[in-house]
């Protein structure tokens, strides 16, 4: 199945956004550190400048006779890692390529593709987009890992929004009624989408959750919160710092005080402590759904907020912002219950583990994507980042990190049932 000559264009203008997203990043990276590895647990940086190329390279040559850029490269820069605790990566900066060799190989992979891209299927070029906006929010938790804070440039400098609203402690009865999890359609034997809209393979297969009523946190919850905890005697959240007695929060672009009022950005396994510590549970996927996207006539919302599209009023997500903002500061973007943010400002950790939706099938063309994690040691977060991209924000979507894993930008609120 090809592409008519509209919908490649309009493909392909995608496509070259998603790069400029990832080109900016790449753009802010010094010189002398892209043998670096400021995660412990991931890639040098300079893998992930030649695997946005490659997995791209390899998603669609194969259907079509390209011949490759550099052979040894498709593989070299195929897959990322997501390694156990206790099993980092071992390589060394002289078992990488130039970064000369490494550009010149994503520049002949990007001529190669344009040329054919009227050939491609929709759904291999939404694969091809979406995980470069996906790695785009990766790589800033990348580069937020540096020794020393990122220099500041003009063009990605943003006014702190502030917020004079006290947040409080409420929480906000949510009626019993049914989640619905996933979407329908599948994708065929042949890799043809049969859906209404795009979805990754974990996404497909709806399991409707009849639910009792609970109660959820309004807000999620704040530093300020957790400070209390940490005052107890709890470990402070990997992004804080303690500086002669005051706390500060280490930002993209360097350490500020303490925002009281922003979200605090923490492990699973730290989330969970606190909700137990104070009584309450994180909550399920299917709870999450429900207070996010539940009305109180039964029907589900496209957004919490409605069927209107994604915008900076309505939430901090879609690279507006590098940073949290105050957990008050989007009020239309609320649920139907008066449930803020849950979309943006902060991914919301679930006490759900990663498994697949009823019916689940991986894609032919990329069998590797979901299966490999549905083994009890992930869990399911859902809503976004400050850095997570408009179209991954759709109801369906389920991103995934293992409990301990203190780099990703999440949060949490809790429940009581």
């Amino acid at each position: 199945m090809a592409l008519g000559k509209t919908t490649a264009t309009l493909a392909h203008g995608t496509l070259v956004e998603a790069r400029d997203c990832t080109d900016s990043l790449f753009r802010l990276v010094p010189a002398d550190t892209w043998y670096s590895r400021p995660v412990p647990e991931r890639h040098r940086l300079l893998f992930y400048l030649g695997h946005l190329d490659a997995f791209d390279w390899n998603l669609i040559s194969r259907y079509l006779d390209l011949g490759s850029c550099h052979t040894p490269f498709d593989s070299l820069f195929a897959f990322g890692i997501d390694p156990k605790p206790g099993q980092l990566p071992e390589d060394k900066p002289s078992d990488w390529p130039s970064l000369e060799e490494v550009r010149k190989y994503v520049r002949c992979v990007r001529e190669r593709l344009d040329e054919v891209l009227q050939q491609v299927t929709p759904i291999l070029l939404d694969v091809a987009i979406e995980h470069r906006f996906m790695h785009a929010e990766t790589f800033t938790y990348l580069l937020h890992d540096f020794d020393k804070p990122m220099p500041r440039q003009k063009p990605w400098l943003q006014g702190t929004v502030r917020s004079s609203i006290c947040q409080s402690d409420n929480m906000v009865d949510v009626p019993a009624g049914i989640a619905t999890l996933g979407q329908t359609g599948k994708v065929n034997d042949a890799g043809e989408l049969e859906a209404d809209e795009f979805g990754w393979d974990n996404e497909f297969g709806v399991q409707r959750i009849e639910l009792p009523a609970f109660q959820v946190d309004k807000h999620k919850v704040t530093n300020r919160q957790y400070l209390t905890f940490v005052e107890t005697g709890a470990a402070p959240p990997y992004f804080w710092r303690r500086r002669r007695g005051e706390w500060l929060l280490r930002t993209f672009w360097g350490e500020i005080q303490l925002p009281l009022d922003w979200p605090v950005y923490v492990t699973h396994r730290e989330a969970l402590a606190y909700a137990r510590w104070i009584g309450k549970s994180l909550p399920s996927e299917a709870q999450f759904h429900r207070a996010a996207y539940g009305t109180t006539n039964g029907e589900e919302r496209r957004f919490p907020w409605g069927d209107a599209e994604p915008d900076p009023q309505r939430g901090n997500f879609n690279f507006f912002h590098w940073n949290p903002i105050p957990v008050t500061a989007n009020p239309l973007g609320e649920s139907a219950f008066g449930v803020a943010q849950l979309v943006g400002n902060g991914w919301e950790w679930t006490r759900s583990t990663f498994s697949p939706l009823p019916d689940f099938r991986p894609f032919p063309f990329y069998p590797g994507y979901s299966a490999p994690f549905f083994d009890g040691e992930h869990y399911v977060l859902k809503g976004g980042s400050p850095r997570t991209a408009a179209r991954l924000l759709r109801r369906s979507y389920r991103n995934w990190f293992r409990p301990d894993y203190r780099y990703v930008y999440a949060g949490f609120r809790c429940v009581e049932n």
